[in-house]
């Protein structure tokens, strides 16, 4: 059961937007059907037993899950969280299943001193039903909430340098134009990915009605030599009385002749 990148990229798109969708719930059978249409419609004639099943996709997912636990392990695991997860899969799935995982704090922090408040932990506010999956990822893939004080090495390698507020309104709409710019690339490639997926279907029609042609054209010709069949029967029956009467034509002559 190979995936390639891209199989597992969309694989990864189809479900988040349905993971969110139920507030980080359990998939339902319709959902993984759903997923598993959206990889075939966009990977499943990439070459021969590409097509997967709602339980492929379900068991690829869980395979992602496991793989990164274990990379979630190694940057919590590293001197001052100096490992760099190399997987391109991390920050999306970090996003999207990191608080279900929290790491175990192995070195806990002392406990205030004497006469100093506590300052409780809590976590920032994410949105249950985001407008898109998309945006969820652009948002909080960089810094992903999770319940382990450890996930602050995973959020300072992965997010992105904060801006001095010196840069002001500059850097304000340049990160704008940015967005916008990464919208329409966005938009791009779904023309491109939907102009694919329309030359697939008209290809599939035109061998489609070559087919049928065929299927025609071979009718037409057994219809016609069935025809002929016919015809050459029937002219062989009609000669066979023809010759039968003028038999019984001469005998009658012959009796008459006789009789006489």
């Amino acid at each position: 059961d190979c995936w390639t990148d891209d199989a597992t990229r969309t694989l990864i798109e189809a479900w988040g937007e349905r993971y969110v969708s139920v507030n980080r719930g359990n998939l339902r059978q319709q959902h993984w059907q759903e997923v598993a249409d959206a990889v075939n419609s966009r990977h499943g004639g990439d070459h021969p037993g590409s097509r997967r099943t709602d339980v492929q996709c379900k068991y690829r997912i869980d395979t992602l899950k496991k793989r990164y636990k274990a990379e979630k392990a190694k940057v919590l695991g590293s001197s001052n969280g100096s490992y760099l997860s190399p997987w391109p899969f991390f920050p999306v799935l970090h996003a999207l299943i990191g608080p279900q995982f929290p790491a175990k704090n192995q070195n806990p922090s002392p406990p205030p001193a004497a006469g100093v408040p506590r300052t409780p932990f809590t976590l920032p506010a994410v949105p249950v039903r985001p407008r898109s999956f998309k945006r969820l990822v652009r948002e909080h893939a960089p810094k992903a909430p999770s319940l382990a004080t450890g996930d602050v090495f995973l959020q300072r390698k992965y997010a992105p340098p904060e801006r001095e507020d010196s840069e002001g309104s500059g850097s304000r709409s340049s990160s704008g134009r940015r967005e916008r710019t990464g919208g329409s690339g966005e938009l791009v490639r779904a023309i491109r990915r939907l102009g694919e997926v329309y030359e697939r279907v008209e290809t599939r029609k035109q061998r489609e009605l070559v087919e049928l042609e065929k299927q025609r054209m071979e009718f037409a010709k057994e219809l016609e030599q069935h025809r002929m069949r016919w015809f050459v029967e029937m002219q062989i029956v009609a000669r066979k009385k023809a010759v039968l009467l003028e038999v019984e034509d001469v005998h009658a002559l012959r009796t008459q002749s006789i009789s006489t």
